[in-house]
């Protein structure tokens, strides 16, 4: 450590601690490419989902991101190092450019945070801009920074200005949230009066049409849109924007014309790294800037006279909720322990006048932002006017034919009213008619994106099911004169009959494998809807144990070819007769269920039997399916390994088939009230909607069940009606194929 830190003569070796900042501009130009990545990623989003405000998801204000950040700008806060060249000086701007970027590009995600992390990261980052600021001033003071300072000034500014506004948009969010959530509930309630008729008799129009009510109410109440439409983020993208113009400025005067400045000769001790931040956080700037640049031009877009067919005047107010919660601050008394009565009062008159100061900043940013919105319609109003009479000139000379095939399908395909279910704020009534138009698409275009992903796999194994019969593979697959391996018997779920019986499919030999192939893929695919109902239907939680013993089973069938520590494949080989399989995987499940039971050091038997731990329900499972089976081949002796897979095939669809009846129900069960989720799970819903389209008109042919809805969400509950011969109001139908299932006492097939 002597030898590297001192030279001969014994004093400091400096040039020895330059050696590694090189390397150090090469971080922060990795932190500025990050940052590009998440705010391009971010747009590219944004503009899938044909959301043009850009929600924020991977460059939100949190912790890693101003980490991030404060990498990225260290250029900006170093006070020492000797900045001599252009490239320097640039760099030292680029760093400021970005941080603008920065807050003016994730401003929506204020949106999506609770009280704790609003005011915790709007501090964090105003501890950063300030740093910042006071720094760029010392090196302006000290020459660090020498040119640019004109430039350096207004990105201060800026600065200042960004960091003003997210602070105090961050008020309006938590009474905004509240505000949209009652009104939501109040809309939701609503719409589900509206559509009392039962889900699952409704037709695929009426859903969508449904589907897009909520849609509807779900977009316009977003916490993240809410914030993007509001005329502060409207002001803080032209700001950005205006911050990316400065930077861009100074490259091209620097460059353009190098004449009208003087650097300095030197190398800084960051050398070729320089160059590489430069770009890095140019690109950056770039990237970043065009969300809130959108942003931007579409709040004067729609408010540009020449946009509208009727032109409102402008209100320059300040609406309640600017200051709500400032109000609400200053009538609050203050909880301070302070005994003296005239030091009480003080205090309270000195918060008072505090929050008197900042409801007057709130009204004047709120004020101002609404100035720059009008300014900069004026200085757009031409373009966008020239833009219109260029649409004008095209319509002059339509395609006669065109135009009355698309008149005629448009008004035999009007589009509902659904301005009801727009959710606004205050002063934005104008925004109506614009939000209801431009959310129509929406729900087409994920029901369009849907009916491209058909499970085709899964439809094709539904059309051997025995809709005619009632899915008689529901009733079929378990004997009740097979007893449990424990004197309680446990509840079914929709999954893990359908996983064992795969499981048993995989262990019957001289199968061919493209119908084995098939045949997973087809339960893959069905498992996905499965799940997705026993989440939604399972409300009380009564069958989680079985779903997850069934999410066990299906990984170890599937990835493996195992049933818990099975080899199915190896059991396969190994024996030759059906009959042999079945008996050693009933005496498996009985083995391992024992050796479970003297395993568990609790008495969990004691408990009912949907707590079981999952191995012993795994097993339990097994046994009776595989028992049932058993039975049934002592009382036919020429079964096959083909006409059993097929019996086994025929039952699985018929269980997938029974379950997914409760698709139509299942697709409002997706909807949640919860304000961070309730616009993913419409638009899941939708999706939803669309993929599963051909498996509904499959289901749709086939007899209707008069059962209670509630009653359809559990096999259960099918198993015992299956008992009490349920009634079936028969739909004609096309006529099915020659394989059909045999009674109880004779389970397989007959094949013509």
């Amino acid at each position: 450590m002597g030898k590297l830190g001192c030279g001969i003569d014994g004093n400091l070796n400096e040039a020895k601690f330059s050696e590694p900042i090189p390397w150090i501009g090469l971080y922060i130009a990795a932190a500025s490419l990050a940052s590009a990545i998440a705010m391009g990623a971010d747009f590219i989003r944004g503009f899938r989902q044909q959301k043009f405000w850009c929600p924020t998801k991977f460059f939100s204000i949190n912790a890693t991101s101003l980490t991030i950040i404060a990498v990225a700008v260290k250029l900006s806060v170093d006070l020492n190092t000797a900045m001599p060249r252009r490239v320097d000086q640039l760099a030292k701007l680029s760093s400021g450019a970005l941080l603008c970027t920065v807050m003016g590009n994730s401003m929506p995600s204020l949106g999506t945070m609770d009280n704790n992390d609003l005011c915790t990261n709007i501090i964090a980052l105003g501890i950063l801009v300030i740093t910042v600021i006071v720094n760029i001033g010392i090196q302006l003071g000290t020459g660090v920074i020498y040119l640019y300072w004109k430039e350096h000034a207004i990105i201060m500014f800026l600065m200042l200005i960004l960091l003003a506004i997210l602070s105090f948009s961050a008020l309006t969010v938590p009474i905004n949230n509240k505000y949209f959530q009652y009104k939501y509930n109040k809309k939701h309630d609503m719409a589900l009066k509206e559509d009392s008729n039962e889900t699952r008799k409704r037709e695929d129009k009426e859903l969508k049409e449904d589907l897009m009510k909520f849609w509807m109410m779900a977009h316009t109440s977003s916490p993240q849109f809410v914030v993007g439409r509001s005329v502060t983020c409207t002001a803080a993208g032209a700001f950005c924007l205006l911050g990316a113009m400065t930077l861009v400025e100074a490259i091209l005067r620097s460059y353009l014309m190098p004449w009208s400045f003087k650097f300095c000769t030197g190398e800084s001790d960051y050398k070729w790294s320089t160059i590489l931040v430069l770009i890095t956080q140019t690109i950056a700037v770039g990237v970043g800037t065009i969300a809130p640049a959108i942003r931007w031009f579409t709040a004067v877009n729609f408010r540009c006279p020449t946009r509208r067919k009727k032109s409102s005047k402008r209100k320059f107010t300040v609406e309640r909720y600017w200051i709500q919660m400032l109000v609400e601050m200053k009538e609050c008394p203050l909880n301070v322990r302070i005994q003296d009565r005239f030091c009480r009062k003080c205090a309270h008159d000195i918060k008072k006048k505090l929050l008197d100061l900042c409801i007057g900043m709130q009204t004047g940013i709120v004020l101002g932002s609404k100035v720059i919105q009008l300014i900069s319609v004026y200085f757009m109003v031409w373009i966008l006017s020239f833009s219109d009479f260029c649409k004008e000139l095209k319509k002059m000379k339509p395609n006669k034919s065109i135009s009355s095939d698309s008149g005629s399908e448009s008004r035999s395909s009007p589009k509902p009213d659904l301005s009801r279910y727009v959710l606004h704020l205050e002063g934005e009534e104008e925004l109506v008619e614009l939000m209801m138009k431009n959310n129509f698409d929406a729900t087409d275009h994920w029901l369009r994106r849907g009916k491209k992903k058909q499970p085709k796999h899964l439809t094709e194994l539904l059309e051997k099911s025995t809709f005619a019969e009632g899915f008689k593979g529901v009733k079929e697959f378990d004997s009740d004169l097979v007893l449990s391996l424990d004197c309680d018997e446990p509840p079914n779920c929709w999954a893990l009959p359908v996983v064992t019986l795969t499981a048993i499919a995989v262990a019957l030999p001289n199968v061919s494998g493209a119908l084995m192939k098939q045949l997973m893929r087809s339960v893959n695919e069905g498992l996905m809807y499965v799940r997705l109902i026993e989440d939604n239907l399972d409300a009380k939680g009564e069958l989680i144990n079985i779903r997850k013993a069934a999410n066990v089973v299906w990984v170890g069938v599937d990835l493996y070819h195992k049933w818990l520590d099975v080899d199915l494949q190896k059991l396969s080989f190994q024996t030759e007769s059906t009959k042999e399989i079945l008996e050693k995987l009933c005496d498996a499940a009985k083995n391992r269920f024992e050796e479970f039971k003297k395993t568990q050091t609790n008495p969990c038997l004691k408990e009912r039997p949907s707590k079981w731990p999952i191995k012993f329900l795994a097993a339990n499972s097994m046994y009776r399916i595989s028992q049932t089976l058993l039975q049934n081949c002592e009382r036919r002796n020429d079964l096959i390994d083909e006409r059993l897979f097929e019996a086994l095939t025929v039952m699985i669809s018929d269980i997938l088939g029974a379950c997914l009846t409760n698709l139509r129900r299942v697709i409002f069960h997706c909807l949640s009230r919860a304000v961070i989720e309730r616009e993913f799970c419409v638009r899941r819903a939708v999706f939803i909607l669309g993929k599963t389209e051909q498996i509904r008109e499959l289901l749709d042919q086939q007899p209707i069940l008069t059962l209670d809805p509630d009653q359809m969400a559990y096999i259960d509950k099918w198993r015992s009606l299956h008992d009490s011969k349920m009634s079936l109001s028969v739909i004609p139908s096309s006529e099915k194929s020659e394989t059909i299932f045999s009674t109880l006492n004779d389970l397989y097939l007959n094949m013509e």
